[in-house]
């Protein structure tokens, strides 16, 4: 490799990865129960423009995971940087702050270090889980904004075939005729405007705004025209939408959310394995094609606001679902499991000057095929802007530990992506290669082996938890093992192990066929467990850049 190659490279990363001063803002964009259903994560049934023209100048991580399908507790898990299991929130009843540990938050660092948070809509979970407050007055510079419509949410709006209102998963409207005549998130976006607006003139803070979309959740209530984007014979059907024969019941999420409207009501489905049927299936998937491409529209003007106020060249805009949502994948909906249709989420980085300097072919996308959690958030958007103090590493045993870190840094992962697109593979000979995560975890619990309503298996509360499902993905497998929890002590009984499961991408990338009872299997599904319940700490990466010598 000649001397010449190795200054050029230099350069690139003096070009590439400036260290930004800190004027340097932060949109941070979190759309509830999002899964990678956008044109940039090549669903072909997504029609997502906007969100797609951002990721043209951005970093895709096609392999980023939640830590618990479930918003509360997944929230709570990446703005605090902490893993279900530290927190122990695993529902919507508790507050870190008094139940596990006095944390500092994603934005209060922010705060802290100079900024102007700002948060707009669903960010943190409302209620006890954030303390009525959304974390206020830790966590943000002014009081957070909830649109007004928000109280409207469960209200018997959706038109009906005999002219009456009812609660449905289904459910367009005219704008003009809702209460408010307006909806949530349509006030949120003029909020963000008005923010944006006075930002650029009275203030000389840099600013963190985080925008929290509440659609695509349900109830599917959005703009009747965003249904005209998803003609009905476009929706398609999941190949395989039927219970899979070798899976634990333990695993089986029975959407009683979904149950609970009006229009599946109708339909006497039987509790927990029926099925909804083939038709109805399709116009939920419709809706929610159309939620989504709703929101794709408020962020295009949400960008568009922040071009017109001088900022989109000077602010990183990170993009991403809460957590996944299942659309007759297996025969399940909504949320609530450990599959990877309910853990895996759309993750957009775009960093000014450095995301957006590549080159990119009409189709193209600068992208990362890495492991990624949603708790390396924290610590990525730290190193981007430069703050002076980068969480360190949590201790083992963090409850006193107020700042720190249970993810790590995608920084280097960017830096590989944008170095190789530029310079071509031969850069790979300059450097050794590099070991990134080697899994990454999700969890979700259950009050009992069998799928019930009393107490609700889709979201136990903390006293009612008896099992607890411990899933690892790997880029080549899916490993899960439900065991007992201990509820007093809150820890697994790994000597209890009730269920596992056991998926290969490769022959299996739709997760129907649970390979973990298959003897051939054994060796894979002993070392797969090792690596499991050893946790997280043990699959970080060993090392994170080094030059050849």
């Amino acid at each position: 490799m000649s001397a010449m190659k190795n200054i050029s490279l230099l350069l690139i990363f003096l070009l590439l990865f400036p260290i930004f001063e800190s004027k340097t803002n932060v949109l941070f964009i979190t759309v509830d129960d999002l899964r990678p259903a956008l044109g940039c994560f090549e669903d072909e049934m997504a029609h997502t423009p906007n969100i797609d023209a951002l990721a043209k100048s951005s970093i895709l991580f096609k392999n980023a995971y939640a830590q618990q399908a479930l918003c509360a507790p997944s929230r709570n898990s990446f703005l605090t940087s902490r893993r279900p299991d530290t927190l122990h929130l695993y529902d919507f009843y508790s507050y870190w702050r008094t139940f596990t540990g006095n944390f500092t938050t994603l934005p209060q660092h922010f705060k802290d270090s100079g900024y102007h948070t700002k948060s707009i809509g669903k960010v943190f979970h409302p209620g006890i889980s954030s303390n009525w407050s959304d974390d206020q007055p830790y966590s943000w510079s002014e009081p957070p904004y909830h649109p007004p419509t928000e109280k409207f949410k469960e209200a018997r709006v959706c038109p009906q075939p005999d002219g009456s209102f009812g609660r449905d998963i289904v459910c367009p409207v005219e704008v003009e005729y809702q209460p408010g005549q307006s909806l949530p998130d349509l006030q949120s976006l003029e909020e963000a405007r008005k923010f944006l607006q006075k930002h650029s003139s009275t203030s000389s803070k840099p600013f963190f705004l985080a925008v929290g979309f509440h659609k695509p959740h349900i109830p599917l209530k959005y703009p009747t025209k965003y249904r005209d984007l998803h003609p009905l014979h476009f929706i398609n059907l999941p190949v395989a939408h039927s219970r899979p024969s070798a899976l634990p019941t333990v695993a089986w999420n029975p959407w009683t959310d979904l149950r609970e409207r009006d229009d599946i009501g109708v339909l006497n489905v039987s509790f927990p394995f029926g099925p909804i049927p083939d038709d109805y299936a399709r116009l939920i998937i419709q809706s929610y094609y159309a939620a989504v491409s709703y929101i794709d529209d408020l962020v295009g003007q949400l960008i568009s606001e922040l071009k017109t106020a001088n900022h989109f060249n000077n602010t990183i805009i990170l993009f991403i679902g809460d957590h996944g949502w299942s659309m007759a994948e297996h025969g399940e909906w909504s949320k609530y499991s450990n599959f990877e249709i309910t853990v895996h989420v759309p993750f957009i980085l775009r960093v000014p000057g450095v995301t957006d300097s590549v080159k990119l072919s009409q189709k193209e996308y600068l992208f990362s095929q890495d492991l990624l959690e949603l708790v390396d958030i924290f610590p990525t958007l730290v190193e981007l802007v430069g703050l002076p103090s980068v969480p360190p590493l949590c201790p083992i045993n963090s409850s006193l530990t107020e700042f720190c870190t249970e993810g790590v840094s995608v920084v280097p992962l960017i830096q590989d992506a944008v170095i190789r697109k530029v310079h071509g593979n031969y850069s790979r000979n300059l450097f050794t290669e590099r070991k990134w995560k080697t899994g990454v975890f999700s969890q979700y619990p259950r009050p009992g082996m069998f799928p019930t309503l009393k107490p609700n298996s889709d979201k136990p509360r903390l006293k009612e938890i008896k099992i607890m499902g411990y899933s690892l993905r790997t880029l080549s497998n899916r490993y899960t093992e439900w065991v007992l929890f201990d509820r007093q002590n809150l820890k697994p009984d790994w000597k209890h192990v009730m269920a596992r499961e056991l998926y290969d991408y490769q022959l299996d990338p739709e997760e129907n066929m649970n390979l973990a009872d298959r003897p051939v299997m054994k060796d894979l599904v002993n070392a797969l467990s090792k690596q499991l319940r050893a946790g997280w700490r043990n699959s970080l990466p060993e090392h994170m850049f080094t030059w050849r010598r």
